[in-house]
């Protein structure tokens, strides 16, 4: 069962909760769902063209949307906020017009606030970008695992498991390589998981990352 499902929708109401937190008539549920899909993608190509430049990763651990009647508030979960806030208002202004104009904001207001992941590296989505990173560096790909979970157990995590799938190293038969530090219980509902699935384009070839943390249990 572990391996059958997202553990995060596994965990859904138990140690996990939404990222998009709405109501909406079964009518209007696929335009809202497309809504929420525009303003992620917005805020991540913002991010990209603006920050992966000059430090090479974007940082981005979740995007929350909440929506009422009459306001849509986002908040950007991140580890390296620093690059962006920088020029805060200028930075914030110009990421709110770029999704005003993707999104139908006549009657609504749009909000956007940026909050800081203490322990940027208990965070699956910014490890496994940070795997990403290196292996477009050309690094081997078991230092890069090895790397990752030397950061994430300096970080507070009680385990942590790590999955590459492709032409590693530019082999010509794809193939899967794993490893696994700690506990992962996958199948332990009241055991508060972080899982992310990440796809990085190198120069041979695209490679899919999965990354389950065990943070602790509720």
């Amino acid at each position: 069962m572990g391996q059958k499902i997202n553990p995060l929708g596994f965990r859904l109401g138990t140690t996990q909760s939404h990222d998009s937190i709405w109501f909406a008539q079964p009518t209007n549920y696929s335009e809202n769902l497309k809504e929420d899909k525009i303003i992620r993608d917005c805020i991540k190509n913002y991010i990209q063209k603006t920050i992966r430049i000059s430090s090479g990763v974007e940082g981005i651990g979740r995007i929350k949307i909440k929506k009422r009647i009459d306001e849509i508030e986002v908040i950007i979960y991140m580890g390296l906020p620093n690059l962006l806030i920088e020029d805060k208002p200028r930075r914030i202004e110009e990421l709110q017009m770029n999704v005003q104009k993707k999104v139908n904001c006549v009657n609504r207001k749009l909000t956007i606030a940026i909050t800081r992941i203490p322990n940027a590296y208990r965070d699956a989505n910014i490890l496994a970008e940070f795997i990403g990173e290196q292996l477009k560096n050309r690094i081997s790909f078991r230092k890069a695992m090895k790397k990752a979970i030397e950061l994430a157990e300096q970080a507070g995590t009680k385990g942590i498991q790590v999955q590459i799938a492709g032409r590693i190293d530019g082999k010509e038969i794809a193939r899967v390589e794993w490893i696994r530090e700690g506990r992962v219980p996958l199948q332990t509902i009241r055991a508060k998981m972080d899982y992310c699935a990440y796809t990085v384009r190198t120069i041979y070839g695209v490679l899919g990352i999965k990354v389950w943390i065990f943070l602790n249990n509720e």
